[in-house]
């Protein structure tokens, strides 16, 4: 019985001092861990700008003679096509005015005509002495003045015939046209301030964008012209399509001291008229990257100070943390500014795991590019 007892006690000692060196043994032992070789590519990256969304044109309607609103010949709020008529002012009082300046019109023209007959005459006579050459210079006179007194019929005509034009008052561009100002049977005045309607164009539109004076200079330095860069707008429940794209048409070259900021101007086609003036927008401009040098953001550790940093393998499988900059995400991955190089191998799992100069065994992964 005590032979036994010491047995079982021997057998539970070596058993403990095995375990005690299957730790040590196992604390040597490099760590497999999965690493990927970052590669450069190339990425489209949006630029974000708020911008507010503009009519592309707006014709305020105006009365251009005075008179007595006859009609309202168009439906508020429909669209409108350039030259429909939109206002029948009365016309009898420049009717009468016309046909008044057509009268005297005939009138000189029928004087010119006899004068013209008359000087015709006196040409003949004078050679005969029949006629002295004061009163043949005379009629000369006569028939040059009565050449003016046409002209000017003429042009009293036109005025007339322009204002007997304007009781009619037509669109001058095609819109939507909002209420009318005025009713039937109001008295309006030539070029009143206040407006008998508003058309608005709907399609195209433009978005009035800003943009900060610094990131203009890096895209026209490296972009160059900007007219060539597709630009999209977004909505709130459409955070990754675009709703509509259009072309930028010009930037300004001031820039706002108060905001260091640079005015755009883009401009989308709107045919739903989804888009209508005043509008808060979300814009971005697509910028295609040559050679953008991508990192999962699941490799990078974000240090109490902001900055990024990742785990590079070195020289006989020896890992340590070096620090880069990135200043946009590009969907789970950060974009490389510095810091890192294609070629630089990244250790992408077991991050709590890691300290400087540790030995692994990488584990490479296939770099998809996604």
């Amino acid at each position: 019985m005590f032979l036994s007892v010491i047995g079982v006690v021997v057998f539970f000692g070596n058993s403990s001092s095995q375990t005690q060196v299957s730790k040590a043994d196992l604390s040597h032992v490099p760590l497999s861990v999965s690493v990927l070789r970052l590669e450069s590519r190339t990425v489209n990256v949006y630029e974000d700008m708020p911008g507010r969304t503009a009519a592309y044109q707006v014709a305020e309607i105006r009365p251009q003679v005075t008179g007595i609103l006859k009609e309202r010949l168009f439906i508020e709020g429909s669209f409108v096509e350039e030259g429909a008529a939109l206002y029948q002012i009365d016309p009898a009082p420049y009717q009468a005015s016309y046909n008044s300046a057509l009268a005297a019109l005939e009138k000189t023209k029928a004087n010119l005509k006899s004068l013209s007959v008359t000087s015709q005459r006196f040409q003949e006579l004078v050679k005969s002495k029949a006629v002295s050459e004061q009163e043949y210079d005379d009629n000369i006179s006569r028939v040059a003045l009565a050449k003016a007194d046409v002209g000017v019929a003429e042009a009293v005509v036109a005025q007339a015939k322009i204002n007997l034009d304007f009781t009619n008052v037509y669109a001058p561009i095609s819109g939507i046209i909002g209420k009318s100002r005025v009713t039937k049977g109001a008295l309006i005045t030539a070029n009143q301030e206040a407006l008998l309607a508003i058309i608005t164009q709907l399609d195209p539109m433009y978005v009035d964008m800003t943009l900060a004076s610094s990131t203009l200079s890096y895209l026209r330095q490296n972009f160059g012209d900007l007219q060539k860069i597709p630009v999209h707008l977004f909505s709130d429940t459409a955070e990754k399509e675009p709703i509509h794209s259009g072309i930028l048409k010009f930037y300004e070259v001031t820039v706002d001291p108060a905001t260091s900021t640079v005015q755009l101007r883009g401009e989308f086609p709107n045919e739903s008229a989804t888009l209508l003036p005043g509008l808060y927008v979300r814009a971005a401009l697509e910028l295609e990257l040559q050679d953008a040098l991508l990192i999962p953001q699941k490799a990078c550790q974000r240090l109490p100070n902001g900055s990024l940093t990742a785990w590079v393998l070195g020289k006989d499988d020896t890992v340590n943390s070096v620090p880069f900059v990135s200043t946009r995400a590009y969907g789970d991955q950060w974009l490389v500014e510095s810091g890192l190089k294609p070629g630089d191998v990244i250790v992408t799992d077991s991050m709590i795991r890691m300290k400087p100069d540790l030995v692994i065994i990488p584990e490479y992964q296939n770099n998809t590019g996604d």
